[in-house]
């Protein structure tokens, strides 16, 4: 067995020669199915709607299931944006629809040495999640695109009204016009910075909510 002192000094060496940080843990990924085709894959940005079941692998008991808890539906998320474990966040990338993985997720890209609820401190956690459906996220350059009626690369307050119009048609809801345009000049007020009148690419990649 290797001496503590030499173990010490090799992780000292380990942290100096890679600029003083050791490497994040990895996300075990394992491809338990795989669609015959796949016309897209998931990627940073991308919404995505899943279906999973999550197990400590210290025992192998189940913690959640969207399947039998709650209203049973599978959950929209978007991909890479911390809105999720960063487990999966790393572990669901390159995914196609229809595709199911299991993800053993260690405590540092869950939750770490505190714990949350049913889970212990410091658990690993194996995850079974099968991906529904991957849509455009909303600040993708497909939606910007989408957007972007006259494809000039830049969208003005008419574009982003029609665009917010469609959005909630879509959900069932009837538009109006004058929370429309507020919304509409909320937006610009925060996108626009350099105050042109439009919000170029560079611009929309910002995160905001309204769009």
């Amino acid at each position: 067995m290797m001496p503590f002192s030499t173990l010490l000094i090799l992780s000292v060496i380990f942290v100096f020669v890679t600029g003083g940080k050791l490497p994040d843990p990895e996300v075990k990924i394992e491809v338990m199915h795989k669609p015959l085709t796949c016309q897209r894959k998931s990627k940073h940005g991308d919404m995505l709607l899943v279906h999973y079941e999550g197990f400590l692998e210290s025992n192998g008991t189940m913690f959640f299931s969207s399947r039998t808890s709650g209203d049973k539906n599978p959950v929209w998320f978007t991909l890479g944006t911390q809105e999720v474990l960063r487990g999966w966040d790393k572990g669901l990338q390159g995914m196609c629809a229809g595709e199911r993985r299991k993800l053993t997720v260690p405590p540092s890209l869950a939750y770490g040495k505190e714990g949350k609820g049913k889970i212990p401190p410091s658990s690993t956690l194996i995850f079974d999640i099968e991906l529904m459906e991957i849509r455009n996220g909303p600040r993708s350059h497909e939606t910007f695109r989408d957007m972007d009626l006259n494809d000039d690369w830049k969208l003005s307050k008419q574009e982003v009204k029609e665009y917010l119009k469609k959005e909630f048609e879509k959900h069932g809801y009837a538009p109006n016009d004058t929370e429309n345009q507020v919304m509409v000049d909320d937006i610009f007020k925060n996108e626009d910075e350099d105050e042109d009148g439009f919000i170029s690419a560079r611009e929309f990649t910002y995160i905001h909510d309204e769009l």
